[in-house]
């Protein structure tokens, strides 16, 4: 038996954190490359300048396109060796993070800073980058040599997010634990290259508590725009206890099925965490869970606003065949069901899928 743990090489959160991004990196490298929407240059992108040029670095801005696809990445591969960086920043959500891990590792040597803008999935600490094809659909996970070298967070720039990114985030996060612990069970090796170690499966318990106590007060602080504490705890739970949970302590039947989803063109308009967390309520049901255990996330979701069923998803038109190709591909070889238990069938997680829609509803009404 051998664990596996990996995490970022260094983790920085706090209101106004953002200003001690150049100290930060002030022994990383000399001329850095910022990736970044025009919105979130626009909101932070004089911050990030101010910090870097307070250290004595040169800052080169370039604009993200909005896909990691195999052609954005090249082409932001060709702006890091033709300025001469040497250290890439990526700044904004999950997709911008993912093109700027996929452009280092391509790369190799170069040093990575992430800051993220919002708290809408647990990529940035995760060595991670997933791929998408033109028409938005994901055609690769690369593994990256080794996780980011900064994971820059600042809360105040997460408190002026929309409401919904937070959301998300929590419905990321709130599959951790169930998924570490199935894994932990089964004894299955997770992207660490070895089994859930006892860090892993209490960091991933940790962030499920701190969903549970301070969801609901990490919201109001989006409300009035002005970091507190619940959402500084949130926000830990969200990016870092939730990405090192997932990498170190293993996938399951949630994330499998939020995959699968890609199948049913009404859901096309969800964010991935909002589709794991009602993978997470068919998870539960696939683990025969208690009541209580199931009542908890029900209310805790209800009181968030996660999506508890199918047409909180946006699929109002239920086809049997659209979910029967969910839970065909959630159960293929590749995929992470099976770290619930081996011989998991469609049939199963098909089940799975509608009990979890009824039962939903049935909490709502």
């Amino acid at each position: 038996m051998s664990y596996g743990i990996k995490s970022p090489a260094r983790y920085m959160q706090g209101n106004g954190e953002l200003a001690n991004l150049g100290r930060n990196v002030k022994k990383m490298g000399e001329k850095f490359l910022v990736l970044c929407s025009p919105n979130n240059k626009k909101r932070v992108g004089v911050q990030i300048e101010e910090s870097l040029k307070s250290v004595e670095k040169e800052v080169i801005f370039c604009e993200f396109n909005g896909e990691c696809t195999k052609a954005e990445i090249t082409r932001v591969m060709d702006a890091v060796t033709e300025n001469n960086c040497d250290v890439v920043i990526g700044v904004g959500g999950g997709k911008v993070i993912d093109t700027a891990k996929a452009v280092v590792t391509n790369l190799g040597g170069y040093q990575l800073v992430i800051i993220p803008t919002v708290a809408s999935n647990d990529s940035p600490c995760s060595g991670v980058a997933v791929i998408y094809n033109d028409e938005g659909v994901v055609i690769k996970a690369l593994m990256m040599k080794r996780n980011p070298d900064l994971v820059l967070v600042d809360t105040a720039v997460i408190a002026q997010s929309p409401k919904r990114l937070l959301v998300a985030g929590m419905g990321d996060a709130l599959a951790t634990w169930f998924e570490a612990r199935a894994c932990k069970a089964s004894g299955v090796k997770t992207m660490a290259r070895g089994q859930c170690s006892n860090t892993a499966l209490m960091m991933s318990k940790l962030c499920y508590d701190i969903l549970i106590r301070d969801g609901v007060g990490a919201l109001e602080a989006l409300e009035a725009k002005q970091s507190n504490d619940a959402l500084e705890n949130v926000v830990e739970a969200c990016i870092y206890l939730s990405g090192v949970g997932f990498e170190s302590g293993g996938l399951a039947a949630a994330h499998a099925i939020n995959d699968g989803f890609a199948y049913v063109p009404q859901a096309h308009g969800m964010y991935h965490g909002e589709k794991v967390a009602f993978g997470t309520l068919a998870q539960l049901v696939l683990e025969h869970a208690s009541e209580g255990e199931m009542n908890e996330v029900l209310s805790f979701m209800k009181l968030v606003g996660l999506p508890m069923t199918l047409a909180d998803l946006g699929i109002t038109d239920v086809k049997e065949e659209e979910i029967r190709k969910v839970a065909e591909a959630a159960v293929v070889p590749t995929q992470s069901t099976k770290n619930l238990r081996k011989d998991i069938t469609a049939d199963e997680v098909y089940a799975a899928i509608m009990e979890a829609d009824k039962i939903g509803t049935a909490y709502k009404a």
